[in-house]
């Protein structure tokens, strides 16, 4: 029997990282900080060059698998891009996977392992939270692994003709695919609970081949020691 979603409560920790993270991002001229209320998301244009952005598409292409899921889905269209994990010790890796944790001022080993997505055209990955559910048949072992993700960062890679962007549908902001832009954003409202309106979505390709890659950061120490 499938256990109702919880969002989940409020953290004095998880508060503390969305604090400092924002006031971080907020003083760094490079960053500017979404036009939204319902979530802290913010943007950093060329955060990554276009000879970086070409050598991760590379890793992704040599690399790519099937995406998965934490939480099963009876909808076998939910998430139909290719995913490849990224060696965050690898030296094509890991100035851009340590550049993510430096912007955010976060410990890099609080980040799990970066991941690169591949979206041919018609995939795509429907509306989805990155923070993880309480009663769902994998909370345990996530709480147990470093605990709640915190913050996210994506980094698109390339341009795409048509469609890929990505859609805040609740906090009402829709970014499109550009080489080199950084969005960040709290999946934790200000007291530290989850907030459901950092619900995205990787809306479908329509024309091209859409490259990006996401970093996510948890509450605690991901890497084990």
């Amino acid at each position: 029997m499938h256990m109702q979603r919880k969002a989940g409560s409020p953290s004095p920790a998880r508060r503390l990282a969305g604090e400092t993270v924002s006031r971080r991002l907020e003083a760094n001229p490079k960053v500017t900080h979404a036009n939204v209320e319902a979530a802290q998301i913010y943007y950093h244009l060329d955060f990554l060059s276009p000879a970086q952005c070409a050598a991760l598409i590379k890793l992704i292409d040599t690399n790519r698998r099937p995406s998965t899921l934490l939480s099963q889905s009876p909808d076998t269209q939910f998430r139909t891009s290719e995913s490849c994990d990224m060696d965050r010790w690898s030296p094509d890796v890991r100035p851009t996977d340590e550049a993510i944790a430096a912007l955010l001022g976060l410990d890099p080993t609080h980040g799990e392992t970066m991941q690169g997505q591949r979206y041919a055209p018609g995939q795509q990955f429907r509306a989805h939270h990155d923070y993880f559910h309480e009663g769902e048949s994998y909370y345990e072992e996530v709480v147990k692994a470093g605990g709640q993700r915190t913050w996210t960062a994506m980094i698109f890679l390339n341009d795409v003709e048509e469609g890929g962007a990505t859609w805040f549908p609740q906090a009402g902001i829709r970014v499109a695919p550009r080489p080199g832009l950084l969005l960040a954003w709290n999946n934790m409202n200000p007291d530290g609970s989850p907030n459901t309106a950092t619900l995205h979505e990787g809306m479908p390709v329509i024309e091209g081949t859409k490259y990006i890659v996401t970093k996510w950061f948890r509450e605690r120490s991901w890497l084990r020691a």
